[in-house]
């Protein structure tokens, strides 16, 4: 675990509402990097691509909230300049180490009724096979498309997609609630562009997770701040689903 904290941040109490919440929620929603894979993708890109302090600092900036997310995204993209090949050849060097207790908690989730989406400042290219690997629609995953032309070569990024700015995830919330016809979703990541999506009120319910890395920033906004995602499973196995009959 990476910490950004002087001193570690002890797993926060969890309160009986916030419990009630997660149990009830119709969709929960996850950050990807450093939340639902260990990975932190765009790093770990950029180095493969040998630029990685580079992008590396342009990032805990964006995560920190100190610059703005879509300008952080287009730097970085600029600087690591990725080929389409490129990417397929990194995604086959490196597969997504995900975090332990997702693939249990995804399951169980499904089991209750519950929809899982994953909403991230990532790349589609990367973390479509993650989705399918664990069973989740590409239609449930929000996340950033790399542009290429016909050669393959880095063309931009598609700058229509929610998460591509600042208030990104709060949009894709937003969004998801409105077309599936959801009251209660529930955030969860370790960054502070989730926190967002409960602050700006599109999420009832943001649960912090510093399993990879510690923000305090981002854990003084949580409802819940959890080290370890065997926590949501715990308190999710405590109670029967909504939904059941």
């Amino acid at each position: 675990m990476r910490s950004t904290a002087a001193q570690p941040i002890s797993t926060m109490e969890l309160k009986p509402d916030v419990a009630q919440k997660l149990r009830h929620a119709e969709a929960v929603c996850f950050d990807v990097d450093s939340t639902f894979c260990e990975d932190e993708s765009i790093d770990e890109l950029a180095a493969y691509l040998g630029v990685g302090e580079q992008v590396a600092a342009l990032t805990a900036k964006a995560m920190g909230g100190t610059v703005e997310f879509k300008e952080a995204l287009r730097t970085r993209l600029g600087v690591m300049h990725p080929s389409r090949q490129a990417v397929d050849k990194f995604l086959a060097d490196h597969p997504h180490r995900v975090t332990k207790g997702i693939p249990e908690l995804v399951a169980l989730l499904k089991a209750r009724g519950q929809e899982v989406f994953l909403v991230s400042g990532g790349f589609r290219q990367i973390i479509h096979p993650l989705a399918e690997s664990l069973g989740i629609p590409l239609s449930h995953v929000f996340a950033n498309s790399i542009l290429f032309d016909h050669d393959g070569r880095y063309a931009g990024f598609d700058e229509s997609e929610f998460t591509c700015r600042s208030g990104g995830k709060p949009a894709a919330i937003r969004h998801i609630k409105e077309k599936y016809g959801y009251e209660e979703v529930v955030m969860v990541g370790d960054g502070a562009t989730d926190a967002e999506a409960r602050s700006e009120g599109a999420a009832s319910l943001f649960i912090g997770y510093g399993g990879v890395v510690v923000r305090p920033t981002v854990a003084a906004q949580a409802d819940w701040y959890i080290m370890d995602i065997q926590q949501m499973i715990d308190v999710l196995k405590a109670a029967p689903p909504a939904n059941a009959h």
